[in-house]
């Protein structure tokens, strides 16, 4: 069986007049993995991304306690990986200056100076870790709230085991997909992708759908981060099966999954019908 790899996904939201809104990318359709689907930034865990400590990383004790059943290196790495590619792939840096501020990436000169960074990252002639030490910041784990643990069926060609966190997007930066792994990007509230879902405007993987579904109730995003904060997160991996001549997705605490849920679950969909070369959520 394929052993999944580490990866780390970061929701990023911020507050408006309405509801919460939560930054998204659309996956480039030559990737090989969800292509073309709209996505929270993050990716698979680097060997570089095993180099955390306290020169240059803050909330180190908030990393190994909220990821408490890991090993001390491989929960550090989770959230590096997160802080990387939220960085790689939406422009978003969750460093604070020596001010104990987050970084500014506003004004003309810093903005292009960070971007040389981010294209750098992209080309492998960078390293995240020489990028903070070089501009005297610090990696802030502590903005990193663990939400949710997704695991890929083993039926897929490639499978992840992803920790999924939740974080408010820092003053003065502005998120902006990178034109190399993914084509868009935009603020949506939960349930305007929800609805761009279903109306065969945007693609949701399962595991978006039903974090968005999650979200949707909150009417501010410090609603939303201080449920995160006291939730309790299990793994989630679906089953793909064939029933009555369809494709079924399923998660735990649906009829059809092998295992009961192991959560007190918000969902109003456990159960996606491949349909179209798409995952459609079913009541």
């Amino acid at each position: 069986m394929l052993v999944p790899r580490l990866a780390s996904t970061v929701i990023v939201l911020r507050d408006t007049s309405g509801c919460p809104e939560v930054f998204m990318v659309r996956r480039h359709e030559g990737t090989a993995f969800m292509a073309g689907a709209h996505v929270f930034p993050g990716g698979a865990i680097d060997p570089a991304d095993h180099d955390a400590d306290e020169s240059w990383c803050d909330g180190m004790a908030h990393a190994t306690t909220q990821l408490g059943e890991l090993p001390v290196d491989e929960a550090m790495a989770h959230h590096v990986a997160a802080a990387r590619e939220l960085f790689e792939e939406a422009g978003v840096l969750l460093a604070r200056d020596a001010g104990g501020d987050f970084v500014s990436l506003a004004g003309g000169e810093t903005h292009a100076r960070f971007a040389d960074y981010r294209h750098e990252l992209h080309r492998g002639q960078q390293r995240f870790r020489s990028i903070l030490e070089r501009e005297r910041l610090r990696l802030a784990f502590d903005s990193l709230i663990h939400f949710a643990h997704w695991v890929t069926p083993p039926v897929d060609t490639r499978r992840f085991d992803t920790r999924f966190f939740m974080t408010r997007v820092p003053p003065h930066q502005t998120p902006a997909h990178d034109d190399r792994e993914t084509t868009e990007s935009t603020w949506l509230s939960a349930a305007a992708a929800i609805a761009g879902a279903r109306a065969n405007d945007i693609v949701l993987p399962p595991p978006t759908w039903a974090t968005l579904r999650e979200i949707e109730p909150f009417t501010s995003v410090d609603d939303a981060l201080a449920w995160a904060r006291q939730r309790r997160v299990v793994r989630r991996e679906p089953v793909i099966l064939d029933h009555g001549g369809r494709h079924l997705l399923v998660m735990p605490g649906d009829p059809f999954h092998p295992e009961p849920a192991h959560e007190e679950s918000r969902l109003s969909e456990t159960r996606f019908a491949r349909v179209d070369g798409r995952w459609v959520a079913e009541a």
